[in-house]
């Protein structure tokens, strides 16, 4: 019957999109909006930025695909992929393409002026990173910057302008989105020195790239700290960035350069945890705030006096 075709086409184009990996992004985006006012956001807000974000990265995925389709055809890792195997045909990617991009465009309409005002902006990040890895080893940080785009969006569709929490908040998500597309790079290693692929693993080798990784998670922690000093946020959101911090450790610990076999492991589940333990400790920190200097002054004067 036609309509379980079409279903069976939606499965085959949420698979090929990995729409489960909008766990990285979208719980930044609701960080963003929880940090406006230090307030849950009314429902209205919080739907359509849902809705804006959900456009934005099935576009972008889309498009990904269709731009990407000739290396994903020649890559051994990527060419099961339903657009190399002709599951989906390039007009129907395309078809959700357009209508993804006027998801996103509808949303930021009925969120605010200046978040209708800078989607087109948005939409050129989230068209133009693909290209990225055919002329600069700095494609992860374009990665980066389209998926930091998710709480600076979210901070500018409620307060409707643009401050330096967010730009803060969005430089973190650029250097741990970087980080961890450089690991996951570094299994495309030998494909992508063959094929002229551009990538920092392919430009300095495996070893040195894993280190690039590693202080590109340490800007991240910084950044995210900043984002504490700059809103005087409270106890939990320093947690929050402990475990953070703890999981991009792990993540590090589990790839070397002898060793690359568990890097989708680092890839999905330790940064889908470390999204959404920082989107945890956030509404907490908003739920329940705890200055921290009073914190720690009643816990030295509980020490002294007890």
């Amino acid at each position: 019957m036609a309509w379980r075709k079409l279903l069976r086409k939606v499965k085959i184009f949420l698979e090929m999109i990995k729409f489960e990996h909008t766990l990285f992004a979208l719980p930044f985006a609701y960080v963003g909006a929880l940090l406006v006012q230090k307030d849950i956001p009314s429902g209205h807000d919080l739907f359509w930025i849902t809705l804006a974000m959900a456009g934005a990265r099935t576009a972008a995925m889309s498009l990904n695909r269709i731009i990407d389709l000739p290396i994903d055809a020649a890559n051994p890792r990527t060419a099961n992929r339903a657009l190399p195997r002709g599951l989906l045909s390039v007009k129907e990617v395309w078809v959700y393409v357009v209508l993804s991009f006027a998801t996103l465009l509808f949303s930021a309409a009925r969120l605010s002026p200046l978040a209708l005002a800078l989607s087109p902006g948005a939409v050129a990040v989230l068209s133009f990173y693909s290209y990225t890895k055919r002329f600069s080893w700095t494609c992860h940080l374009f990665l980066g910057l389209a998926l930091s785009l998710a709480p600076v969006g979210a901070w500018v569709a409620i307060a409707n302008r643009v401050d330096l929490a967010p730009l803060l908040l969005g430089a973190g998500v650029i250097f741990w989105v970087a980080g961890f597309d450089i690991i996951y790079a570094c299994d495309d290693y030998d494909f992508d020195r063959r094929y002229g692929i551009y990538s920092i693993p392919a430009r300095f080798g495996i070893k040195k790239a894993l280190t690039v990784a590693a202080v590109f998670h340490l800007a991240a922690a910084v950044f995210f700290l900043a984002v504490a000093f700059f809103l005087h946020l409270g106890f939990f959101y320093y947690i929050g960035i402990a475990v953070a911090m703890m999981l991009l450790f792990k993540q590090h610990r589990l790839v070397s350069p002898d060793d690359l076999s568990r890097a989708g492991v680092a890839f999905f589940n330790l940064n889908g945890a470390l999204s959404v333990a920082v989107f945890i400790f956030t509404l907490l920190d908003v739920l329940f705030p705890l200055n921290v200097t009073s914190l720690a002054s009643n816990l030295v004067s509980f020490a002294i006096f007890r």
